[in-house]
């Protein structure tokens, strides 16, 4: 791993909460994880769920593993930044965890579809980076969603509607990256990160700094 996120960093730069959003098959989840594969200091959101662990899956790695009654208290409490039934599961981006990460530092990285962006952007818009990743084609997506072991014509034809229906919403974004090459889409994907870590807002020690610089300190 890179050390590309850099220690100095901490206490002097709040983190962002980098939101990445695409149709299935566009590539997100190779653009991320060659991100946190390069920067040390991207940590990933763990996200709160009522389903049952699947072998191997460790609790507060994977998912924080939670009884519906748990959830829903915390629900009640308002301890999430955004939440959602997805197939008779619940799902939630507890706060807390967050606000800690980017408080040392962290950014923190968001794989979530454009409702869940929407309600991070609400909850904590100052954070917020968003970037939509779009194919080249419609052809090369439905390409790479035929390409995926166990598809059939059906799970692809409904996959291409799930595919239309999120990229309509592509216009609620910061950014918005063509994958038509791999490699340029993430250096484009790279630059975004590293132009907003160095957004004003962010950089805690500025006001120290300028204080000095005017004999204000």
């Amino acid at each position: 791993m890179s050390n590309s996120g850099h220690p100095k960093d901490r206490g002097e730069r709040r983190g962002l909460m980098l939101v990445i959003s695409s149709p299935s098959g566009a590539g997100k989840t190779t653009l991320a994880r060659k991100l946190m594969e390069e920067f040390s200091d991207i940590r990933l959101s763990v996200s709160a769920t009522t389903r049952p662990p699947r072998p191997g899956e460790k609790d507060g790695i994977d998912y924080h593993f939670k009884t519906v009654e748990e959830f829903r208290t915390m629900i009640r409490n308002r301890e999430f930044l955004e939440w959602a039934l997805v197939f008779d599961n619940l799902y939630g981006t507890p706060r807390a965890d967050t606000e800690a990460l980017l408080s040392d530092g962290h950014d923190v990285l968001f794989d979530v579809d454009w409702q869940g962006a929407d309600a991070l952007h609400d909850q904590m818009p100052r954070d917020v980076v968003s970037v939509f990743i779009l194919p080249p084609s419609i052809d090369a997506l439905q390409a790479r969603l035929a390409a995926r072991p166990g598809s059939t014509d059906e799970v692809v034809d409904r996959r291409m509607r799930d595919a239309k229906a999120e990229m309509r919403h592509w216009r609620r974004y910061d950014y918005a990256i063509v994958n038509d090459d791999l490699e340029v889409a993430y250096q484009r994907l790279k630059r975004i990160l590293l132009v907003e870590r160095l957004k004003r807002l962010r950089q805690l020690s500025l006001e120290d700094h300028v204080r000095k610089l005017m004999g204000e300190a």
